[in-house]
């Protein structure tokens, strides 16, 4: 401030006020100010004038598995839509599925003083926010919910997508169904596998363990699945992809195959529709889960006290020509 003063011909009171906005300055005197702050390079410590103020950081934190994945593109891109509604920027870091490095994420905010976090859980621990919850850090868990303690989630229908995909391969005429699923720690992946089950035994169709593949997805265990899946006289008809990381690998997989069965992902996912066939998906507003989970952390944010909330968003099938075809 005092080589801003220097250089500007004023006083250090003269550049307080300038900065802060506050009135009965000149507007000359402070153009003045200004020119001489951009000339000496310098930027105000928005972070420090906050704490210094006892107001807020004006930013939140967002933990998701990977910011490459389309579908965490996506969410990022809701949760920042509504935290500018809110004046506030998004901090986002990617756990890459790591329960330690999702812990480090949490806590880096914490320590940034950020006014809330949204969490992709990685783990099934969450006790170490405890302490920061009760200190008046909001905090939403979305896609998945906190393994071991009780706060808000936002979650999709999971179990019923799975079970819809299931009925509509049956009423193609399926009955020799695969599932490829993503590791069963992660929580979507087993609640879509039970949604499996459940859709199984609603449709009157065994339900065979050997038709059923969980891991996480990588061209190489999805390409061994599906050798394994689509061989020999009791080979799978139809394939349900447990995700749109599965889907894409699963396609690559059957590029070149002679025989190509009937395929559901649940997720959509970007070409889907121009693919020969187009690939029929459960799908589910993106955007609407990252809205409505940070919709709900600025509630809490704006002193919102009421109990810990759990919503359930829906899905619904697009039929596109992948899951119609017949056995």
């Amino acid at each position: 401030m005092s080589d801003v003063a220097r250089l500007a011909g004023v006083s250090i009171k003269t550049v307080s006020r300038v900065v802060n906005d506050e009135p009965a300055v000149h507007p000359d005197t402070a153009e003045r100010v200004v020119a001489a702050i951009e000339q000496l390079g310098f930027r105000r410590n928005l972070g420090a004038r906050n704490l210094r103020r006892g107001s807020t950081t004006g930013t939140i934190g967002l933990i998701v598995e990977d910011v490459g994945n389309p579908f965490y593109s996506e969410l990022n891109r809701a949760v920042e839509r509504i935290a500018t509604s809110f004046g506030r920027h998004v901090l986002t870091g990617s756990s890459e599925e790591n329960s330690d490095r999702e812990r480090e994420l949490a806590l880096e905010f914490c320590a940034r003083r950020v006014d809330g976090i949204l969490v992709v859980p990685a783990g099934m621990q969450h006790g170490y926010l405890v302490p920061e919850m009760r200190a008046g850090t909001p905090v939403v868990f979305l896609d998945r919910p906190a393994g071991d303690i009780v706060a808000d989630t936002v979650l999709v229908d999971n179990l019923g997508g799975t079970i819809e995909a299931v009925t509509h391969l049956v009423r193609q005429g399926h009955r020799r169904i695969a599932f490829l699923g993503d590791s069963p720690d992660i929580f979507t992946a087993a609640e879509r596998l039970r949604g499996f089950r459940e859709g199984c035994v609603r449709n009157g169709v065994s339900y065979d363990e050997s038709l059923v593949v969980m891991r996480t997805p990588t061209p190489e265990t999805i390409s061994h699945a599906v050798a394994a899946l689509l061989s020999g006289p009791a080979a799978a008809t139809a394939v349900i992809a447990g995700n749109n990381r599965v889907a894409v690998h699963l396609l690559r997989a059957l590029a070149h195959a002679e025989r190509r069965p009937a395929m559901v992902s649940f997720d959509d996912f970007e070409l889907a529709d121009l693919l020969d066939p187009p690939v029929t998906v459960v799908a589910h507003d993106v955007s609407a889960l990252g809205h409505a989970a940070a919709e709900l952390l600025f509630a809490r944010i704006q002193g919102d006290q009421s109990a810990p909330r759990k919503v359930v968003l829906p899905v619904h099938l697009v039929a596109r020509g992948s899951g119609e075809v017949a056995p």
